[in-house]
């Protein structure tokens, strides 16, 4: 009896320390993918904004490259994350993601945002800190542009409406430039999501 007890309690003790092991990595070891991701996808979008080589339409970006840079000044001078086209689980796993099919950067419509809270790097872990009238800055080889933030809400993740040109209202027409931010909820859960919206107030050209 007391070798089988002992026994139990080993192995116990191995599972409870490969149990930390993978607690461990998806808190940090995904981090690193990310962040070594980040440094490659930045410095790519330094080069197009300073030199501006490509001239095509930003819908002509692969999934997963860079699309534009994100900054917002409620969660740090050092808060800059390169968005990267697409939403699979590859993509969000460089950054945050930029939903196909919905509105580029300072275009009228909904241009859509997801991004991790938990792991890899967890680039929207503080999205709850945003307050109404905070700035959501993007940056694109083109212009810099401004929206602030409107208002917040938690969805089921089957509300899909949230995606739309006019947020929850998928049979209207857009009139305006609008970003919706959207990640998990509650923390390190999946149970729900957590929705920003933030209409376009400045934008300003890059000189050529």
């Amino acid at each position: 009896m007391r070798a089988a007890l002992r026994v139990v309690g080993e192995l116990g003790v191995t599972a409870g320390l490969v149990l930390l092991m993978f607690c461990a990595y998806l808190l940090w070891g995904t981090a690193s993918y990310t962040e070594r991701h980040q440094r490659i996808l930045q410095e790519q979008l330094d080069q197009e904004l300073d030199q501006r080589k490509r001239k095509k339409d930003a819908r002509g970006i692969e999934l997963g490259r860079a699309l534009a840079l994100l900054s917002i000044p409620r969660l740090g001078a050092d808060y800059k994350y390169a968005i990267v086209e697409g939403v699979d689980p590859e993509s969000l796993r460089k950054g945050p993601g930029h939903y196909p099919g919905t509105a580029m950067p300072g275009q009228v419509g909904n241009f859509v945002i997801s991004g991790h809270r938990t792991t890899y790097a967890a680039p929207f872990n503080r999205l709850n800190e945003l307050r109404r009238g905070d700035d959501i800055v993007v940056d694109t080889r083109d212009a810099r542009f401004t929206y602030r933030v409107i208002r917040k809400e938690v969805v089921v993740p089957t509300q899909l409406s949230v995606v739309a040109p006019v947020p929850q209202h998928p049979a209207r027409r857009p009139s305006q430039a609008l970003i919706t931010l959207a990640t998990c909820h509650p923390e390190y859960s999946a149970r729900q999501r957590l929705i920003v919206y933030g209409v376009l107030v400045v934008r300003e050209d890059r000189r050529t």
